[in-house]
């Protein structure tokens, strides 16, 4: 997949800083997206059954689009989709869309800080639920001093959310991921290399049904309640 840059140039007109779709301002990081195309049989196959693959990949079609607005909300030095596959409709403007790198997903999230010069705080596409207040702890002028990482644990023992003030690859790479210890294994990497680790809140990302159940109940606005609610109707017996 070639690299794609959507549209970031300012609106005329517009604030200082503005960019299309309603971005916010320019921040101090870096904000990356790493997701996969919503191509049913290929994502959330835990969720199926009780649903199809087809709507598995609707859920997951909806926790990346409300994702990304949300991420178009914060203000960022750059917003970079880190992504297996093509985009589709559901990518707003604003974005750079880059391909994933090969390898696990250790090395593909390695890749990723390494495309970045300075502060970038790496998210994942299945906490729909996500909102500019749970992440401007991390995207404001003074998040980013010297040797800090941000963590967002998630309820399963992984992390939602990895932020690096220098970016360096080393600090991912060789991290045993989608694990119930991969969360704590991240947090001992980073404290091993000597880094001030800051907390995110603690986020439930969607693996299961019984997950997804729980992030339509906490989530307000956005595609994903109402998708969830249509599919549960579908498969309610």
């Amino acid at each position: 997949m070639k690299r794609t840059t959507m549209p970031t140039e300012p609106v005329p007109g517009a604030a200082p800083g503005a960019v299309p779709g309603g971005c916010a301002p320019d921040g101090p990081a870096t904000l990356l997206v790493i997701a996969k195309e919503p191509v049913p049989g290929r994502v959330k196959t835990r969720l199926t059954p009780p649903y199809t693959p087809r709507e598995a990949a609707r859920l997951a079609e909806a926790a990346l689009a409300d994702t990304l607005r949300t991420v178009l909300k914060v203000p960022a030095r750059r917003r970079v989709l880190v992504l297996s596959g093509r985009p589709g409709p559901w990518l707003p403007g604003g974005f750079e869309v880059v391909p994933q790198a090969e390898g696990g997903l250790d090395e593909r999230i390695a890749a990723a800080f390494a495309r970045c010069a300075g502060p970038a705080l790496l998210l994942g596409m299945d906490t729909p639920q996500l909102t500019p207040e749970l992440l401007a702890p991390a995207t404001g002028p003074d998040s980013w001093p010297e040797r800090t990482a941000w963590f967002g644990p998630a309820r399963d023992g992984g992390f939602w959310a990895l932020g690096l003030t220098d970016p360096d690859p080393a600090l991912v790479r060789g991290v045993p991921m989608s694990t119930s210890g991969t969360g704590r294994a991240q947090r001992e990497r980073l404290t091993r290399a000597g880094l001030t680790v800051r907390e995110l809140p603690v986020l439930t990302d969607m693996d299961t049904v019984r997950d997804a159940e729980r992030i339509a109940a906490e989530t307000t606005g956005g595609r994903f309640p109402a998708v969830y609610a249509a599919v549960r109707r579908r498969a309610a017996p």
